[in-house]
């Protein structure tokens, strides 16, 4: 185990036999570091951390710190960040709350850039991009795969699906479908991520079904979103993608669903 002299390392933290932590780092007595865990120089792991095999975590991040809410009681919550992943310079992650699931759940192979921040409750899943000073307010729930923009943010108890892509400087107050490009100060679908999808070797007969059924829902149907989606099943539900999408459409969930730009939408990103 390589331990910087000047680090802090409290009575109770368990750390694996070849942890690295660098100077001026403190870890917490209830913390955990699992085999080969890396801390750069001053890194703060706090509170009821667990932290997966082989990440990396950069100067000034602080993990594990309460929930930053004005009615917080301190309370045995948590924080569980999954194997591999990248978290830069900067970055904020908070515990859960003891008015939420009382765990933040960060996933695997997740890249978390500089000053990005994750706030109480939220889950992330695995393969996530918050590019620098990205957002998530409490009990956000991000899917596989989705990628944030910098300076992008999410409010508290939204969803972004998997495989979305959120545009810089974009402020998402709604919920992104899975394989939705959004973008705006108040985002909306600017149309589906076509290169996420050939990216995951998704069949070009799905992408053919998930685009026209994307059209037929936001753009052509008269109707609710709901309305259009359950309309969209009968037609199109055999297929996984809008299968999912369909799904996420019609869950019980607290924000609205993000509606389509009427002016330009079916302009995919290519």
């Amino acid at each position: 185990m390589a331990i910087h002299p000047t680090a802090l390392i409290e009575d109770g933290a368990r750390l694996a036999p070849d942890v690295e932590v660098g100077p001026y780092c403190v870890v917490g007595r209830s913390a955990s570091l699992d085999a080969g865990v890396k801390l750069h120089s001053h890194v703060v792991v706090r509170g009821n951390t667990e932290i997966g095999a082989r990440t990396a975590i950069h100067s000034h991040a602080v993990l594990g710190g309460e929930a930053q809410m004005r009615t917080h009681k301190p309370s045995p919550e948590r924080l569980v960040v999954g194997v591999d992943n990248v978290i830069r310079e900067g970055v904020t992650i908070s515990c859960g709350s003891h008015a939420g699931r009382g765990t933040t759940q960060i996933g695997d192979r997740n890249y978390l850039m500089a000053g990005s921040h994750v706030g109480h409750d939220c889950i992330v899943g695995n393969d996530v991009t918050l590019a620098n000073g990205a957002q998530l307010g409490g009990h956000v729930q991000v899917g596989d795969g989705v990628n944030m923009g910098g300076l992008s943010a999410a409010q508290q108890f939204g969803r972004i699906g998997r495989y979305a892509f959120v545009s810089g400087l974009s402020g998402v107050t709604t919920d992104i479908i899975p394989y939705g490009i959004a973008i705006g100060l108040h985002v909306r679908l600017g149309g589906l991520n076509l290169v996420g999808l050939r990216r995951r070797n998704i069949p070009r007969e799905n992408i053919h079904a998930l685009r026209a059924a994307y059209r037929a829902i936001f753009l052509d149907w008269d109707g609710s979103i709901q309305t259009n989606a359950q309309r969209a099943e009968s037609q199109w539900g055999k297929v996984p993608e809008v299968a999912e999408v369909i799904a996420f459409i019609l869950a019980d969930a607290k924000r609205p669903i993000c509606p389509a730009r009427r002016k330009g939408a079916d302009s995919d990103a290519e």
